[in-house]
């Protein structure tokens, strides 16, 4: 990973009338990295985002894209691309005459009709769309436009993807598609910026993430240095005897029933705790001592989504 920034923001702010989008925001993202933005609505996020792709300006402080100061006049930075509330596609248009049309629209890429065409083929094989190439987009699904608009930014060769909710609608497959196209630009230097509400996915894909609150940075860095910011998490267990498992549980100290209401039903047996790792590892060992098999063992909340409702006072779900 290169340790230059492909975002430097400093002292950025953006109004909507009364609104205060972003509050004198400070941010810097490193090149060749894929950089999670998170927070609650309203917190900026789709305002930031708007500015990297040059749909707004900031109304003070400065702003650097691929090392290049953001101007006072709407325009789209060189190789920079994304899309913020969706891919703007074209419905009645397959998915090929898409690209095709974008291409043509950005003026060409110097090459042959043939080469637009394989160049097209790729991307559209690249984000699992080869198969539906032509069909008409009207009948795709979320999932499937999702895709077709990351096909899209690629298009390209952008040195700076900003997507928004990019895993929005997607299966399995095509998620773990998405996140290896992700992986394969920031591993080839370019950077990646994604808002999202997805925790698991913000944590297995990205290596730093921001968290904003009422557009300001609350906390910006390593995902595991921001996991480990919630020293206690809420753990379910099931083993193949619930009544020792509690009496265990209980002479560990630093271990007690969880109140949360978020805990999950416990009428398979599960037993819902409440303490630090150590605790639980400290549990596991006497349950290994005493012969019972544990069957089933993890947070309730993941622990990047549980830091994210400490740090923002959140009740409930991060959405």
């Amino acid at each position: 990973m290169q340790s230059t920034a492909a975002v430097r923001a400093r002292g950025v702010t953006k109004t909507y009338d009364d609104v205060i989008a972003l509050d004198g925001l400070h941010l810097d993202v490193a090149a060749g990295q894929v950089h999670g933005l998170i927070g609650p609505n309203g917190a900026g996020k789709t305002t930031l985002l708007g500015l990297l792709l040059g749909l707004g300006v900031p109304d003070s402080g400065t702003l650097e894209v691929l090392g290049t100061p953001v101007g006072r006049a709407l325009a789209l930075p060189s190789r920079v691309a994304g899309f913020v509330d969706g891919p703007g596609l074209y419905p009645t248009l397959t998915a090929r005459q898409n690209l095709t049309a974008l291409v043509s629209l950005r003026g060409g890429r110097g090459g042959s009709r043939h080469d637009v065409r394989r160049e097209v083929g790729t991307l559209l094989d690249r984000v699992g769309l080869g198969e539906v190439a032509d069909d008409q987009v009207r009948g795709f699904s979320l999932g499937m436009r999702q895709r077709l608009g990351l096909a899209a930014a690629l298009l390209g060769d952008p040195r700076l993807l900003v997507l928004d909710e990019p895993a929005n609608g997607l299966d399995p497959v095509g998620k773990r598609q998405v996140h290896e196209v992700l992986s394969d630009l920031a591993d080839d230097g370019a950077t990646v910026i994604i808002s999202s509400h997805q925790m698991d996915d913000l944590a297995a894909l990205c290596h730093e993430v921001t968290l904003l609150a009422t557009g300001r940075v609350v906390f910006s860095g390593p995902v595991s240095k921001l996991a480990a910011e919630n020293d206690e998490l809420d753990y379910r267990l099931v083993t193949s005897d619930p009544q020792r498992t509690r009496d265990l549980a209980a002479a560990v100290p630093a271990l007690r029933p969880s109140t949360a209401r978020r805990a999950p039903s416990q009428t398979d047996g599960a037993l819902v705790l409440r303490g630090s790792e150590a605790a639980v590892d400290e549990l596991v060992a006497r349950l290994v001592t005493a012969g019972v098999a544990i069957r089933e063992l993890g947070p309730v909340v993941p622990p990047l989504e549980a830091a994210f409702l400490a740090l923002t006072g959140t009740p409930g779900a991060a959405r």
